[in-house]
């Protein structure tokens, strides 16, 4: 089936949506709450884990060898290590992320006591104090401390605002959203890979097109931290493409234009024919890609298959300068995702074997090119 129209408004106005939210990782029941609201208002039938993972089902033709979309609310962001003597605040990192983006960053302390507002920044933040030495400080958490808005010059009164060691902190997006398509903001990873689902969603909904085996739309709510998708699957389930980032960045193929198709990651190759069968998908519906291979990075189908689930994982990407940091992305990418998705789901299933659990060899895949190199070498063996 073609790729199906999108809703750019509507993606956009979810990402605006969701970047309002705050959810690093451990403090997502909010936007989890959202997203489960809007997949109901779109007319699916959702389920949440017990942490709050979404599972969210379009019922297809078919129950057997069904179908994954997934992508991850959580977000980077800090905790509190330590009430300092100064009235400031030590933090470590939610997620892998460098504290040269913390610094400056605007921030929300969530307390038992109530929320506060501060400010991250580096241990010797006045020129007018420290002169030269502002410059030379080194990067580093512990180069850092979080300045919080509120009567707070001492660990007493600290403690009297209520706020303690382990409390959630989290960075403002501070998102612009520019008439040329370009969107500059923090957690574009990975609010904008949600935003790219609910669209995708809205646009067969919309068409009422059907799909020739169930869809789960899967939403986690610990990939910044290497969980993920690692206990959302039912057996059901035979492949589960990954929407998330790519890294637009020098030796990387990667773009904020169009699908980036990710071919392996720290982890290893993606599934060969699920991945195979993206890039066909694309050349046919003239929806523009590029492959990549991502050294220093992971996604939900990592966790999956470290969880011991048998399934078929891929990963598409929207391009992503900068990312864990002031991230920029372009809507050409974003729509792109959507489109590819679309078509993806509506198209008919090709391995009918990945229906069982377990099967013997018939209908087994094969992978033609290591055969043409068996034969090839059997023909030039002087032995033979």
């Amino acid at each position: 089936m073609p790729r199906l129209t999108i809703d750019t408004e509507y993606l956009t106005e979810q990402l605006k949506a969701l970047l309002r939210i705050p959810s690093p990782t451990g403090y997502t029941d909010t936007v989890v709450r959202h997203v489960a609201q809007e997949l109901e208002r779109l007319g699916l039938k959702v389920e949440l884990t017990r942490r709050g993972a979404i599972s969210a089902l379009r019922q297809g033709s078919r129950r057997a060898s069904a179908r994954a979309i997934v992508s991850h609310l959580d977000t980077l962001g800090a905790q509190v290590k330590r009430l300092k003597e100064n009235g400031r605040l030590e933090l470590v990192p939610i997620g892998h992320w460098s504290a040269r983006f913390a610094e400056g960053a605007r921030c929300m302390i969530f307390s038992d006591a109530g929320t506060y507002r501060g400010t991250i920044l580096p241990l010797k933040a006045s020129g007018h104090t420290y002169n030269d030495e502002v410059d030379t400080l080194p990067v580093g958490w512990e180069f850092v401390e979080l300045r919080v808005d509120a009567l707070s010059r001492d660990v007493t009164e600290l403690t009297k605002l209520g706020i303690e060691v382990g409390d959630t902190v989290a960075i403002d997006p501070q998102p612009e959203f520019l008439d040329n398509g370009y969107i500059v903001s923090r957690h574009l990873d990975n609010k904008a890979g949600v935003a790219v689902m609910l669209a995708a969603i809205k646009a067969m909904e919309d068409s009422g097109e059907s799909t020739p085996v169930d869809t789960h739309w899967l939403f986690t709510i610990a990939e910044e931290v290497g969980v993920g998708a690692a206990s959302i699957l039912t057996p059901d389930i035979a492949s589960m493409i990954a929407v998330d980032n790519g890294t637009s960045a020098p030796g990387q193929n990667s773009a904020e234009f169009g699908v980036t198709i990710g071919m392996a990651d720290q982890t290893g190759p993606f599934d060969y024919h699920l991945t195979k069968k993206l890039v066909r998908i694309c050349q046919d519906e003239d929806i523009r890609y590029q492959k990549d291979i991502f050294r220093y990075y992971r996604s939900d189908s990592a966790s999956a298959l470290e969880a011991g689930h048998d399934v078929r994982t891929a990963l598409i990407t929207f391009g992503v300068d900068a990312s864990h940091g002031y991230e920029r992305i372009h809507m050409h990418a974003l729509r792109s995702l959507s489109e590819l998705i679309t078509a993806y789901l509506t198209s008919p299933v090709e391995i009918e074997r990945d229906r069982n659990y377990h099967a013997g060899l018939k209908g087994f895949t094969r992978q033609p090119d290591v055969e043409a190199a068996q034969e090839l070498a059997r023909d030039t063996d002087p032995a033979e």
